[in-house]
Formats: structure tokens, sequence, C-alpha cells
């Protein structure tokens, strides 16, 4: 029979297994009136001063379709007031926009996009806080 500390060392072990890094998903949800939105970057964390690609599924909140034919943009400031922003490209995969920025510094950067489905309908905003890495590829 199995001791009583046996028990919570394999239990323990279970818990940490499946918090592990191959069950997580890195990918930010955001929500509006009629949108959900499902937003990943390459690289993740993102890195000041290189291209971060980011890719932006978005489905219909209410049916979960995804929405082809949409129109978006993606923007950022930092606390110190350097904006970057760039307006969304349809990618092959139904309902995927990709967009690209490049942070001028590492920090907090407060991060939001607007949609709409086409022009009769009015933009919709989802923000959010997005931490940037150093780029430390160029240190010695």
């Amino acid at each position: 029979m199995l001791s009583a500390r046996t028990l919570v060392i394999a239990l323990a072990a279970l818990v940490v297994a499946a918090c592990g890094p191959g069950n997580r998903s890195s990918d930010y949800r955001a929500f509006t009136q009629h949108y959900a939105f499902r937003i990943s970057s390459e690289p993740l964390p993102p890195m000041a001063r290189e291209k971060v690609r980011y890719k932006v599924v978005v489905r219909d909140k209410d049916t979960n379709q995804p929405l082809q034919g949409g129109e978006g943009i993606l923007y950022a400031e930092s606390h110190d007031g350097v904006k970057t922003w760039d307006s969304f490209t349809a990618g092959p995969e139904l309902g995927t926009y990709y967009a690209n920025l490049n942070f001028l510094t590492a920090g907090d950067w407060a991060m939001g996009l607007r949609f709409r489905r086409d022009s009769a309908v009015q933009l919709e905003q989802a923000d959010w806080m997005q931490e940037v890495s150093a780029d430390t590829s160029k240190i010695p």
C-alpha cells in the first residue's frame, strides 16, 4: 500500500505535468460585443527592435464562425508615448489576419485592435497590456 507521502508526491508530479508547457496556450483571447479574437505573436514574448508578427483569428461571437473579408488595425503605445500600428492583412486560413509591429523599447505596452466585418458596420475595439522584452541578440 502507498504511504500518504508517496501519494502526495505522485499527485504533485501529475499536477506539474498537466501544467507543463505543452498544455498551455500562449494566445491572448479578447472579446467585443460581436467578435471573439485569439491573438498570438511571433516571437513570443515580443522583442524590442524586432519585427513582431501578430496572428489574429476572428470569429463571430454568437455563431463561432470565422469571419472573412473584415477590416482591422492593430496598434500599441508605450508609457512614454511611443506608438506603432499596422492594418490587418488577410491570411490563408479562414478568419485569420496578420499585422506586423516594431516596438522601439522594452517594457509594458498598451495594445489594442479595432475590427469590423465590413464597412457597413461600426468598428469594435479590444484593449490589453503586452510586455515587450529587450532585444538580447546583439549583446556580446
